[in-house]
């Protein structure tokens, strides 16, 4: 059994800066790709940015220069950088990875962190 648990996320100002913790745990040979969605009030789950097993990163438009993803493989670990945090960016964000388990893949998703930013 593989769970993913997110962490970080809180109530901020517009400015500010916070980092979301993905641990994977259970059976993992290894994490293979991984994202960051989110999900604000009303709207639908939308990617914010991707890491591949080779580190490629690729960013949604809207925090393309403001968040970093990241992994830490030894940690079984992808993290979420954001600065300049904007109100916009208020909602429950989840991520997904990718996992090998012996010879086969699947996906997992974590059960959210809430990042709140006030203007």
């Amino acid at each position: 059994q593989v769970q993913l648990v997110e962490s970080g996320g809180g109530l901020v100002q517009a400015g500010a800066s916070l980092m979301l913790s993905c641990i994977a745990s259970g059976r993992i040979f290894r994490i293979n790709g991984a994202g960051w969605y989110r999900q604000a009030p009303g709207k639908q789950r939308e990617l914010v940015a991707s890491i591949t097993t080779g580190s490629s990163a690729n960013y949604a438009d809207s925090v393309k220069g403001r968040f970093t993803i990241s992994r830490d493989d030894a940690k079984n670990t992808v993290y979420l950088q954001m600065n300049s945090l904007k109100p916009e960016d208020t909602a429950v964000y989840y991520c997904n990875a990718n996992v090998q388990v012996d010879s086969l893949s699947y996906s997992y998703w974590g059960q959210g962190t809430q990042v709140t930013v006030s203007s």
